[in-house]
């Protein structure tokens, strides 16, 4: 598979997403990205000026994933990579002290978001049979820990929707999902509290993540990997 050019990337704004941003554009990548907040994609658009593109989009919403997808592949082009970062955590409580809103907000971004911008991407990737789809995932997607059972939950998903997801996709293309790591960031310090700051910054992180990523290949669809 040739080196990724044109990366799709939610979450672009902030923690993980804004630091990859950087290191991808250092590594002269194009990017487009999303994130919820108007004023951070304002930022994002004065310091990172065309070819790249950014959009205030709610990925739980379909049709702004929709009405995004459909300018990004109009503009830019079909992504050779497209990464899912985009996620939420609850505040650390039993599950049944989690009200429902709560509950679902998160489910609506961290699964319904994956899949909103995997159904609007991905056929055209598929179309031309060519990218990889990085979805995160956590070590709470592969283990669990009292407090963020609706976090968890989510990340168990996106594990099995990527695996599946693997073996939906034609022989060239991949499917991955990636557990970045512990790295200090807002999430983070929703769950961890000031312990949060013993971790990596996602600036430092994102040297060595972004390197990763544009690595992966066909070789490693359906692998749970995990940024070292």
């Amino acid at each position: 598979m040739s080196t990724p050019r044109i990366v799709v990337l939610t979450g672009v704004t902030r923690g993980l997403g804004r630091a990859m941003l950087k290191e991808l554009v250092a590594a002269g990548r194009t990017v487009a990205g999303c994130g919820r907040n108007a004023g951070h994609i304002e930022t994002l658009r004065r310091e990172y000026p065309a070819p790249h593109l950014f959009a205030s989009v709610d990925v739980s919403d379909d049709v702004q994933v929709s009405n995004w997808a459909v300018h990004i592949l109009n503009t830019v082009g079909v992504p050779d990579l497209l990464i899912n970062n985009a996620a939420l955590v609850n505040k650390n409580a039993p599950l049944w002290e989690i009200q429902a809103s709560e509950f679902d907000g998160l489910a609506s971004v961290n699964i319904n978001g994956v899949a909103n911008v995997i159904r609007h991407f991905v056929p055209a990737m598929v179309k031309i049979n060519h990218g990889v789809i990085v979805n995160f995932s956590s070590g709470w997607g592969r283990s669990a820990s009292a407090g963020v059972a609706p976090y968890c939950a989510t990340k168990w998903a996106i594990e099995g929707l990527t695996k599946a997801l693997a073996q939906e996709l034609p022989q060239g293309m991949a499917a991955v999902p990636l557990n970045p790591g512990i790295i200090d960031t807002d999430m983070l310090r929703v769950s961890f509290g000031n312990e949060a700051g013993a971790y990596e910054s996602p600036e430092r992180w994102a040297v060595r993540a972004v390197r990763k990523i544009l690595a992966l290949g066909p070789r490693d669809s359906g692998k749970s990997l995990s940024i070292d």
